[in-house]
């Protein structure tokens, strides 16, 4: 066995042409593919806000059917569960770039204890899932005047 002299110029050098090669795969016009993936990988974005008397959820789920989604609440979750779908005659191998990401998704939102569960209402519009829960009538914000005297 030798010694060989250790120059950190050298692995500096050794990282910055690996750091190349791996700009020049990921940049190259050849066919880049996504992983295969698996459930739960895809968490679809949501927004909550309070519009008044009613909580508002707004899920984007672009590219998917109403035919292919499940609401369900049990007890203080909501629980938004689909599947976004391959496009029809298209093969793995047909893709020289596939970005999206197909397959189910699955995610549970926790509710405020203040909703009136019965009065879910849900509309799918422009890939955008709105679903409107109004709060409870004693839940609600109640204004008083008070006279000065």
């Amino acid at each position: 066995m030798s010694i060989v002299k250790w120059s950190p110029l050298k692995e500096i050098e050794e990282m910055r042409k690996e750091m190349d090669r791996l700009f020049e795969e990921f940049l190259s016009p050849i066919r880049r593919k996504r992983a295969a993936t698996t459930e739960g990988v895809i968490s679809p974005d949501i927004d909550i806000f309070e519009k008044g008397n009613e909580v508002v959820i707004q899920v984007e789920i672009p590219g998917v059917e109403k035919e292919d989604i499940d609401l369900t609440i049990t007890d203080d979750r909501l629980i938004i569960k689909g599947e976004v779908k391959k496009p029809e005659g298209i093969s793995d191998d047909d893709y020289v770039l596939n970005e999206r990401s197909f397959g189910p998704f699955s995610r549970t939102i926790s509710l405020p204890m203040d909703v009136d569960k019965a009065s879910v209402k849900a509309n799918l519009k422009n890939g955008i899932l709105e679903i409107v829960i109004l709060r409870k009538e004693q839940a609600r914000p109640k204004e008083i005047k008070i006279q000065l005297e």
